[in-house]
């Protein structure tokens, strides 16, 4: 999944990146509300969800969420703040905010609000997910296949996510690159094909059943078939 930072405090900015990499995710960090908003535009179809602080240099997070939300952007936002009241958080909700957070906060609720968001946005209820004997649970970044743990790294997991909330559909090398990795990446190098493969080989092997597979010169799926 991939996640937009606006944050002026870049202190704080790139140590919730950090802890989100950590976790998997791809995330474009910008500075101030004019950066955020040119990003935002620029990749508001491949951004999951997006963190704003309110007090930021050039456009403030309340009037950058308008501003969105005009332009038709309904991507998930989540609200960074100083202020606890609750006139202040109605402000963001009202304009246009899905959820909001006050400073100081932990990062773990920070990252649960997030994945709640995601959820949420994609109409997801349950964090697991199923394909076959294989569960991914999102909240405790786990994945089993018929009961046994299997250890993916933070960009496999993030590959496997993203691969089975399109189950059955195909999924473009481009789509990967959009939604996993951030802003920087070269997309003409081969690492989301070394990523696939070795997803591929931890998830499925000794399965007489193969759950992701490579469509050449089209992209990936992630499907269940017997192996004849």
């Amino acid at each position: 999944m991939r996640i937009l930072i606006i944050e002026d405090e870049r202190r704080l900015a790139n140590v919730i990146k950090r802890g989100l990499v950590e976790e998997g995710y791809a995330v474009d960090l910008a500075y101030d509300g004019k950066e955020g908003k040119y990003m935002a535009e620029l990749n508001a179809k491949e951004y999951d969800a997006m963190v704003l602080d309110i007090n930021m240099p050039y456009i403030d997070g309340l009037t950058l969420c308008k501003m969105l939300r005009n332009e038709g952007i309904k991507t998930p936002i989540l609200m960074l703040t100083a202020y606890a009241g609750l006139d202040d958080k109605v402000k963001g909700f009202d304009a246009g905010t899905d959820d909001y957070l006050t400073k100081p906060f932990s990062f773990l609720e920070l990252r649960l609000r997030i994945q709640a968001l995601i959820r949420r946005s994609k109409q997801e209820v349950n964090p697991i997910m199923r394909l076959d004997n294989l569960e991914l649970d999102s909240s405790r970044h786990e994945v089993r296949r018929a009961g046994r743990q299997i250890k993916l790294t933070p960009k496999e997991f993030a590959i496997l996510e993203f691969l089975l909330r399109h189950k059955d559909s195909v999924v473009t090398r481009t789509m990967l690159i959009e939604h996993v990795w951030d802003y920087n990446f070269d997309s003409m190098s081969n690492v989301v094909d070394v990523f696939v493969s070795s997803l591929r080989r931890k998830i499925d092997k000794n399965s007489e059943i193969k759950l992701v597979h490579t469509l050449h010169g089209v992209g990936y799926k992630a499907s269940s078939v017997k192996k004849t």
